[in-house]
């Protein structure tokens, strides 16, 4: 049985693939019973991601666990009408289709709103649903590219682009991203909604995410470029990857391009020699040395043979290290099991496909997410029961087209 601090809240899930699948799922993680509506004949794309064990898509049951799923047809009159039954009581609808899909299906805040005062209905796309960008495709890459992030990187590694796409990330984070913040706006939307009995329409865009969680944003707004200077503090793309004598690498999480950083790091090599050497005496002088520079830090590493034995040094400084891992060796691990980071969710034929376990933790209201997974359409009989259908309808239903259930 689900439970959790958002335990009776009914969540309408229009989403497919990866943004609103994931800022739902945190909804469902939490205790919301979530009813993923997809067309009876497709589906969510998702469900097509490999690898694929049993029934189950590996990648579509990391967003998707422990939600119930309806198959049905928005473009047949039926099937709208089971829809809008469904969205009566709910408190929560998320969608992430072009601006002006559900419109044309009367499915659309306005419209439901008419029926449904309280509902907190919450739209993700790629530019907002209105202005000048509303309508075109975005995908993470894309939108990357446009708002900066690719940029900043780019200026790393110069303009060759073979350089830059062997660094392109192989994470969308513009969507997971954009589900956490759909998913933040939401509670606070809901909240209010408890207080007024009103709910309201929220408008998430990837593009504008991507410039909300840039921590560089203010430099970059303000035409300052760190590569000309001083790096930020902490500054990631500068943060060195160095290697032990076993082989093993790890990253000290500090630029020894920043002046007072360069000190520490001087400190914890026992090298303050390296403070007066003219190569490295400013942060111009530490950039365009940086291979110099490295070499001195990577000598320095290959003297320990343990991660517990270089993080102690680094940790006199007040400076952190981090061991390079697979998510799988860390999630499996002496911390891992202590935290429960991995679930494992049925996949229909008596195996289990493992995904990440909860990021959070509640010292009063205990998580218990659903560890099982939907076919296309699993849920359609029961829905309709529990909507107040006929055994003679509901077969009707599946007669005429309006539902239907499949693996994919």
């Amino acid at each position: 049985m689900m439970s959790g601090p958002l335990t009776g809240i009914k969540v309408i899930d229009f989403t497919r693939v990866l943004a609103g699948p994931h800022f739902t799922k945190m909804l469902s993680d939490m205790g919301a019973d979530v009813i993923k509506i997809e067309h009876p004949e497709t589906g969510d794309l998702a469900r097509m991601g490999a690898p694929i064990s049993g029934n189950f898509s590996h990648y579509f049951v990391q967003q998707n666990a422990g939600k119930k799923c309806i198959s049905l047809d928005l473009n047949k009159p039926e099937g709208r009408d089971i829809v809008k039954k469904l969205c009566r009581d709910a408190d929560i609808i998320a969608e992430n289709f072009r601006p002006g899909t559900l419109s044309a299906f009367d499915l659309d805040y306005k419209n439901i709103k008419l029926f449904n005062k309280k509902v907190v209905y919450v739209s993700i796309s790629g530019y907002g649903q209105l202005g000048p960008l509303r309508g075109r495709a975005a995908f993470a890459p894309t939108v990357h590219a446009e708002c900066g992030t690719a940029h900043t990187k780019f200026k790393h590694v110069g303009t060759d682009l073979n350089d830059f796409n062997n660094m392109q990330s192989d994470f969308s984070h513009a969507d997971v991203y954009t589900g956490l913040e759909a998913a933040v706006s939401c509670l606070a939307a809901l909240h209010n909604a408890a207080k007024t009995g009103l709910g309201q329409h929220i408008d998430v865009s990837l593009a504008a995410t991507m410039i909300a969680v840039n921590e560089r944003a203010h430099a970059e707004l303000a035409g300052m470029d760190d590569r000309e200077d001083e790096p930020y503090a902490l500054s990631a793309p500068d943060s060195p990857y160095i290697k032990l004598s076993t082989g093993d690498i790890a990253v000290i999480a500090a630029s020894p391009i920043l002046g007072v950083v360069f000190l520490r790091y001087a400190r914890m090599m026992r090298r303050l020699d390296l403070i007066e050497n003219p190569l490295f005496k400013t942060a111009k002088l530490r950039r365009k040395n940086y291979k110099l520079l490295m070499k001195e830090v990577n000598d320095w590493a290959s003297t320990f043979r343990t991660i517990e034995d270089l993080e102690a040094q680094v940790g006199e400084v007040g400076l952190a290290v981090g061991k390079l891992n697979s998510m799988k060796e860390f999630a499996e691990g002496e911390w891992g099991t202590h935290w429960e980071a991995i679930r494992n969710i049925e996949d229909g034929e008596g195996g289990t496909i493992k995904i990440p376990g909860l990021p959070w933790k509640f010292s009063k209201t205990k998580c218990k997410p659903g560890n099982h997974m939907a076919t296309r359409g699993m849920d359609n009989k029961n829905i309709l029961k529990e909507l107040g259908y006929t055994k003679k309808e509901i077969d009707d239903f599946y007669k005429k087209e309006v539902i239907a259930e499949g693996i994919f």
